[in-house]
């Protein structure tokens, strides 16, 4: 694992968090891998939570930085966002997609899948995989449960690719999704543009 990150990581531009957030390694209590998809969504943003105001259901997202923020999406899965920018901005980076690499075997029991590449290829798939429910809403990602560090030297993907994010229905023309290039642990589609 490279260095820890810290709450300056977070209190940054949510679209420069999003897009440095892929090729670092995040865990939850030993299980997960190397981050490979995100999506940025601030708050004057139609996608996000925070756009209607704050309220009991989105008050993490407010911050401050570096806290998870965990919602329920169409009442079935539990996604993950790491909530971003000075505090109060209410800006979060919602974790699409990991390249398994820790405790592959207990994914595979949590998901009933056996198929790695297919384990965390897309936020609700990642959750159950690596265990992340309601109950860490609000929690420290950079505390346990969670280990979130540096991307090493050795893993650094060969290009970030960009696209607009998916599964929304408001501002769907946003370029807002970063995503490892040719990396099969990517949730489909595949975007295509190179992130500048």
């Amino acid at each position: 694992m490279g260095a820890p990150l810290d709450e300056p990581f977070f209190a940054r531009s949510v679209q420069r968090v999003a897009r440095d957030l892929i090729g670092c390694e995040l865990l939850v209590e030993g299980v997960g891998g190397i981050v490979v998809e995100t999506e940025a969504y601030e708050a004057d943003d139609p996608a996000c939570h925070a756009f209607v105001g704050r309220t009991a259901r989105n008050e993490v997202l407010f911050g401050p930085p570096s806290r998870a923020y965990v919602y329920l999406s169409y009442g079935i899965h539990s996604l993950l966002n790491a909530v971003c920018e000075p505090d109060g901005s209410a800006a979060a980076v919602l974790i699409r997609a990991l390249e398994p690499t820790a405790g592959i075997e207990e994914m595979q029991r949590r998901r009933g899948r056996e198929t790695v590449a297919d384990l965390c290829s897309g936020p609700g798939k990642l959750t159950e995989a690596l265990g992340v429910g309601l109950g860490l809403n609000g929690a420290g990602l950079l505390e346990p449960p969670f280990e979130l560090s540096a991307r090493e030297g050795d893993w650094a993907p060969p290009e970030i690719l960009t696209g607009p994010r998916i599964g929304i229905t408001k501002a769907v023309d946003r370029p807002w999704r970063y995503c490892a290039a040719r990396n099969v642990n990517v949730s489909r589609p595949w975007p295509s543009a190179v992130a500048a």
